[in-house]
């Protein structure tokens, strides 16, 4: 096989470079940049699959590598993120030592979505249930419903009220750090055939969504807007389906 093998492992180490350059970014307080490279690490994720699958360049290297390079790029570069934003929020009390250790110590809440993050990932890589669907949400819709949050109001300040607050981004982040984790079925969002009875929720998902993608850009919305509208429905779509069954068919 020669070079081939070697493609998929290296857009993996790419979608690690970005993921670390992310990291590094939101610490300097660059978000939007390190919004921007957690998306194209999620581009990264996708191809690294897609290229494996199309060479048929398998390997249990690749598998571990494309989770190391995961915890960061999804995992602890959104939680950064959110660190970030929600230091910055709280930096007065802190610098004016109004209980500044509460305060101090509340502000690294957010860093629970990178441990939550890990947990789900070391279990993704020995649950055998999670071979053509998963259990929890996945670390990149998680990662990119956070960015396109943090990218959204950013240039919204209308909603600076909702989240400039004690208590929003820690109890966010504990809400992710539970989804993660959680035993909600969720389906895949990759289209591997056209067959209705195969992609009944799928299909009944992406249909939802693009009602709501035609009202958001007509409404001439933000795109990140958009986007997180998506995953957001992803995440509420199959809890729903989850408590629905739970309710009345499983009993």
């Amino acid at each position: 096989m020669g070079l081939k093998r070697h493609i998929p492992n290296t857009i993996t180490l790419l979608n690690l470079l970005c993921g670390t350059i992310a990291v590094i970014f939101a610490l300097k307080g660059w978000q939007l940049f390190a919004i921007y490279l957690i998306l194209i690490a999620a581009v990264m994720d996708f191809l690294d699959g897609f290229s494996a699958r199309m060479l048929k360049a398998y390997s249990a290297i690749g598998k571990e590598l494309d989770s190391l390079a995961d915890l960061v790029s999804f995992g602890l570069a959104p939680s950064i993120l959110i660190y970030y934003r929600f230091s910055t929020f709280l930096s007065y009390d802190i610098y004016s030592g109004v209980n500044s250790l509460w305060i101090e110590l509340l502000s690294f809440t957010p860093l629970v979505i990178a441990l939550a993050s890990a947990l789900r990932l070391a279990i993704f890589n020995i649950d055998t249930r999670q071979t053509k669907s998963f259990i929890g949400v996945p670390t990149p819709a998680n990662a990119i419903l956070i960015a396109m949050f943090m990218h959204f109001t950013l240039h919204n300040s209308a909603f600076d009220g909702i989240y400039n607050n004690y208590w929003f981004f820690p109890l966010v982040s504990l809400l992710l750090s539970y989804l993660l984790v959680c035993n909600v079925p969720m389906f895949s969002l990759k289209i591997k055939s056209l067959k209705y009875n195969e992609n009944k929720r799928l299909f009944l998902f992406l249909l939802i969504s693009l009602i709501f993608m035609i009202v958001i850009f007509a409404s001439g919305s933000q795109w990140s807007l958009a986007l997180f509208i998506l995953f957001a429905n992803y995440i509420l779509f199959n809890s729903l389906i989850f408590i629905y069954e739970k309710l009345f068919i499983k009993g």
